[in-house]
């Protein structure tokens, strides 16, 4: 490997919690600039979803911890405290590859116990990150539930998807194959402040018609919106109308969410960046993580004769089971694991 020499072994100072999960090494290099990434090697790949998350797949695989896309309300932030990270800054540039994700997967399938059902990918962190662009643990992750006739679903913002429709339409042959994309932000500006490290809207938008070109569907998660922000009538119009215009196979629409460390994360943004919201958002999120019933029945409300106008309702055209299919997770949900 050409980066081998980069390497900082284990006793360089290695964290406790990545030492408690196999670190080999980690590694720097001027493509990924203010990016550090620790290599372990994983014991499990599958992981199962308890019961009381209440969403539509029983499994996931996750080949990456912390994400380079660096949204400033990603739920699965509080994740990285388990491995003495901090869930602001190291989330976004400290991210762990389980780099034999793929020979763990493909074992586990053969077990006489797995019973074939759908597998979600993206419902932590994006598998299509900017690691991936390093690493390529997608292709083995694919390969290992299509031979092993396990269907799966995918959810990303990431346009390095591309690369891989080949072997999705490839796998679309044999399995259940459900692909979907995240874009809430259709402003640019917005954007940048609020997912610097994502594709631009624009890229996304390309993203879904080459999906749709590869002869797949593609569902898009219009989410999370964010009051006073983007879940105005004018933005989901245009938003809604432009993804339509790119052939999206369907849509769901809901509010922001905001648990554990990651609400003060983002909160502590949104007074930089948006200071006059503050108040408000204080205001909605006053008991607890979800948006009051009220207004989350306006949204609907808002968004549903904007969803048929551009011929996305979701009983017209569907996505499969997966992770975009799943409703806005109830207060009692334990893990929400949609972005």
């Amino acid at each position: 490997m050409r980066w081998a020499e980069q390497g900082v072994e284990v006793d360089d100072g290695a964290l406790p919690g990545l030492a408690r999960i196999g670190l080999v090494r980690s590694v720097r290099t001027p493509q990924f600039d203010g990016i550090t990434f620790h290599e372990v090697l994983c014991k499990s790949a599958l992981n199962k979803i308890p019961a009381a998350s209440m969403l539509p797949f029983r499994y996931t695989v996750n080949g990456y911890r912390g994400c380079s896309h660096a949204c400033r309300y990603c739920f699965a932030r509080p994740t990285h405290e388990y491995l003495d990270f901090d869930h602001g800054r190291d989330f976004d540039t400290q991210v762990v590859v389980k780099t034999n994700v793929a020979d763990v997967l493909r074992r586990e399938l053969r077990r006489p116990s797995w019973t074939r059902e759908t597998v979600a990918l993206g419902t932590n962190t994006d598998p299509y990150q900017r690691a991936e662009g390093r690493y390529a643990l997608m292709p083995g992750i694919i390969g290992a539930l299509t031979e092993s006739a396990t269907p799966f679903s995918i959810l990303t913002k990431g346009t390095l998807l591309r690369r891989d429709l080949p072997l999705l339409t490839e796998a679309a042959q044999r399995v259940d194959v459900g692909v979907a994309v995240s874009l809430a932000v259709g402003d640019p500006d917005l954007h940048s402040r609020m997912e610097p490290g994502t594709p631009s809207p624009q890229a996304r938008l390309g993203l879904i018609a080459a999906i749709r070109d590869a002869g797949l569907d593609c569902h898009v998660m219009v989410a999370p919106v964010l009051p006073r922000l983007t879940d105005s009538v004018a933005h989901l119009d245009d938003l809604l109308g432009r993804i339509a215009e790119a052939g999206a196979t369907g849509v769901t629409v809901f509010g922001l969410h905001l648990r554990g460390s990651t609400r003060g994360w983002f909160m502590d943004w949104l007074a930089g960046a948006y200071p006059d919201l503050v108040g408000e958002y204080r205001r909605l999120y006053r008991r607890g993580a979800y948006l009051p019933a009220e207004y989350r029945a306006q949204l609907a409300q808002r968004a549903a004769p904007l969803i048929a106008k551009h011929g996305l309702a979701p009983h017209r055209r569907s996505f499969r089971e997966g992770p975009a299919a799943a409703a806005p997770p109830p207060a009692a949900a334990v893990q929400p694991a949609l972005f």
